[in-house]
């Protein structure tokens, strides 16, 4: 009996990808061996993350890294580093970024100049760490009010005495590119995060975003990396990485025994050593280091480059079940085969005699519950990610979709 079934939970045909809500990616073998085999013994975490710091350091060619409980958690523990740098006077203060109120201590910059048009629900992690935004641009295109995005020259119009650092979120269509963002920052000597989270594929972007010269760059682990939904990479520049690092680990310790990894925490540089930060929600275990590790490794190297035939495989056989129903099917190959194909149901509404939407929640009731892609809704689409599917998971989800829809006449 599986698992959740147990606890009177119905596993679902999961066609959504690594998402979330969902439990995010599935864990190679490897990974899940990986995570076990950690479980049997200990290490001290600081040094087990300082092996992680050269590992991700060497993978994404940054100077450091750091293994987070997700990118999300990068986030809030990247924006701390900036705020505090390596002051841990100031590290005990967050999220307190303003005057104190009774002259004990001056506020400290606490503004992140952020494109307007990139503001989204996860900002809400930077914010968390007493940052205050500045937005800046308009994206007139979709306002329908010109032809102009968001552009370099506002980044740097916004600079002021109170500005902290610069928040990037990074797509293939962002605008204006991070290579003018970062330039216009790094002449004020402003440090630029970048939220890059789901950009992993193509597997190149491990280099190609951090070659930019952006001083901290925050990638999920639960994605295309297929470790842990709740772990994440946060690399960059050493010293805001050993920023982040301290706000993040374990800190009851003396001084004097306190030893942490050289090329992870530079000991001398410190004038004491701070209390749990604002990170110590954010812990990561040591079987979650791991695992990320030995999956990182797995991406990093190719090993799930072989997977795309056989996702190719699942999605024509799914398109050939739904061949006699009122939809068109569309597979949309990468030609670099960098990232996953998928599947695009176009949905006759009027021949179905239902929307979309209500093809979606009865899939969701149905058993077992098939939970599509469905971010296309507006267009009458559904989609198919191949992620989590087999044989018998994709022929079930054709079989459920299939008593949702009409046959062509």
């Amino acid at each position: 009996m599986s698992i959740y079934a147990e606890l009177g939970l119905s596993p679902i045909i999961n066609a959504s990808g690594a998402v979330t809500r969902l439990g995010g990616a599935p864990m190679p073998e490897a990974v899940l061996d990986a995570y076990v085999a950690a479980a049997a013994e200990c290490v001290p975490l600081e040094q087990l993350q300082g092996k992680a710091c050269t590992i991700i350091s060497e993978v994404t060619g940054t100077e450091a890294g750091l293994v987070t409980s997700g990118a999300a958690a990068s986030l809030t523990l990247g924006a701390a580093a900036i705020l505090t740098g390596l002051d841990i006077g100031r590290m005990e203060r967050l999220p307190q970024t303003g005057d104190l109120g009774d002259n004990s201590a001056a506020g400290m910059a606490n503004e992140f100049i952020f494109s307007r048009e990139q503001r989204n629900g996860y900002d809400h992690a930077v914010r968390a760490a007493g940052a205050h935004f500045v937005e800046v641009g308009m994206n007139e295109i979709v306002a329908n009010a010109g032809v102009r995005r968001t552009e370099a020259w506002e980044y740097e119009a916004a600079i002021g005495p109170n500005t902290a650092g610069v928040l990037y979120v990074f797509g293939r269509e962002s605008a204006p590119a991070l290579t003018e963002v970062v330039e216009v920052a790094h002449r004020h000597g402003l440090p630029v995060l970048v939220d890059a989270a789901g950009e992993l594929y193509p597997r190149t972007n491990l280099r190609a975003i951090t070659s930019t010269g952006a001083d901290l760059v925050a990638f999920s682990g639960g994605k295309a990396i297929r470790s842990g939904q709740s772990s994440g990479i946060l690399c960059g520049k050493r010293d805001l990485v050993s920023a982040a690092a301290l706000q993040m680990l374990d800190m009851d310790d003396h001084w004097d025994l306190w030893d942490p990894p050289s090329n992870l925490i530079d000991k001398t540089k410190l004038s004491g050593l701070p209390r749990h930060g604002i990170g110590r929600g954010f812990k990561v275990s040591k079987e979650e280091i791991v695992a990320l590790l030995t999956a990182l490794r797995l991406f990093n190297d190719g090993a799930y480059d072989a997977e795309y035939d056989t996702s190719m495989g699942l999605l024509n056989s799914i398109a050939t079940l739904l061949s006699d129903c009122a939809v068109d099917c569309d597979i949309t190959e990468d030609p670099l085969r960098s990232r996953p194909p998928l599947l695009v149901v176009t949905v006759d509404e009027a021949a179905a005699g239902k929307n979309v939407l209500e093809i979606c929640r009865n899939l969701r009731n149905g058993t077992p519950p098939v939970y599509l892609g469905h971010g296309l809704l507006d267009k009458s689409q559904l989609s198919v990610n191949p992620l989590h599917l087999n044989e018998h998971s994709a022929t079930a989800l054709a079989q459920a979709l299939r008593a949702q829809l009409s046959v062509k006449k």
